[in-house]
């Protein structure tokens, strides 16, 4: 799970990115903070999805 910390830089970084012009190093952090979120989402889900039983 993503650190709380992260949220909110990401957060904080697409609300900045809003009313300024981000700098080159801002946009690689939000871009592999994105990437890191992306990632751990669709592992969520995966294990979600994995630990479904049906049951008829």
């Amino acid at each position: 799970m993503l650190s709380q910390e992260k949220i909110e830089r990401i957060n904080y970084l697409a609300r900045k990115s809003k009313t300024e012009e981000l700098s080159q190093q801002e946009k690689q952090e939000q871009q592999q903070l994105r990437k890191e979120y992306l990632q751990n989402l669709r592992a969520s889900v995966k294990n979600q999805l994995d630990n479904i039983e049906i049951i008829d």
